[in-house]
C-alpha cells in the first residue's frame, strides 16, 4: 500500500493551492484520512481530517480557509487551500488508515504519503 501526494508549491499569500493524495496497492478498505503540516523546528500537527463518510474536522487556525474531500472510487484525499497565509508554509502529508487485503482481523494500519512542501510567500 502507497500514498502519494501532490500539488505543493510557491504561491503569494491570499493564493490557493490543492494538494492530492492518492492510495494504491492492495487495499480493502479506507477509513480516516487526512493531512498534516510539519514546519522548520515545530512537531507535525493534523491540518484536517475526513471520516469514511466524509465528514470532515479541521484545526482551528485553517477553518474557513481550506477544505478537505475525498473520492471514494479513486482512493484520494483533498485538501483545497484557500487564502494562504505564509504561516501555512510547511511540508504537509496525507495519511489514512487503510486495511490492507489479507489481514485476517481486518484492521486498519496507518500510511502516510511522501510530503508535498508548500510555500507562501509575503
Amino acid at each position: 500500500v502507497q500514498l502519494q501526494a501532490s500539488g505543493g508549491g510557491l504561491v503569494q499569500a491570499g493564493g490557493s493551492l490543492r494538494l492530492s493524495c492518492a492510495a494504491s496497492g492492495s487495499i480493502f478498505r479506507i477509513d480516516d484520512m487526512g493531512w498534516y503540516r510539519q514546519a522548520p523546528g515545530e512537531e507535525r500537527e493534523l491540518v484536517a481530517s475526513i471520516t469514511s463518510g466524509s465528514k470532515a474536522d479541521y484545526e482551528y487556525s485553517v477553518k474557513g480557509r481550506f477544505t478537505i474531500s475525498r473520492d471514494n472510487a479513486k482512493n484520494t484525499v483533498y485538501l483545497q487551500m484557500n487564502r494562504l497565509k505564509p504561516e501555512d508554509t510547511a511540508v504537509y502529508y496525507c495519511n489514512a488508515l487503510i486495511s490492507p487485503w489479507g489481514d485476517p482481523d481486518g484492521l486498519s494500519y496507518p500510511y502516510w504519503g511522501q510530503g508535498t512542501l508548500v510555500t507562501v510567500s509575503s
